[in-house]
């Protein structure tokens, strides 16, 4: 015969499991980290940013290159996160996440030369670079 927990002890049991492990998961935010540069030869004439939902503001500067700067934050976690930037072939390509039970907050700022076609997603954007 299998036993089943009591409704009286199961609920409190389990209420009491998951305030345990709320701080474990933290609030990120990204607004308080440390910024990271990189930046990438660029000898184009069109860019298409991914960011993966991620917040990018795009902005034209005076520059032949692409500068990105990366603002990244996790909370507590149990996990890992999930960082990579590349440029090819036109792809601007940002990922910033994390897996596992964690929280993780990210956000870019692109630098892009003037005179460039920027497309986000592959979609048309309102920066003219």
């Amino acid at each position: 015969m299998t036993r089943r927990p009591h409704p009286k002890t199961a609920l409190p049991a389990l209420a009491l499991a998951v305030t345990a492990l709320l701080p474990l998961t933290g609030c990120a935010d990204a607004s308080g980290a440390e910024p990271e540069e990189k930046t990438f030869a660029f000898t184009g004439t069109a860019l298409d940013v991914k960011a993966h939902g991620n917040p990018a503001d795009l902005i034209p500067a005076d520059r032949t290159d692409v500068k990105v700067t990366r603002w990244f934050d996790t909370g507590a976690q149990v996990g890992s996160k999930k960082l990579s930037w590349s440029l090819e072939n036109g792809t601007l390509d940002l990922h910033a996440g994390c897996s596992g039970l964690a929280d993780c907050e990210a956000r870019f700022r692109i630098e892009v030369p003037r005179n460039v076609a920027v497309t986000r997603d592959g979609r048309p954007t309102d920066l003219k670079g």
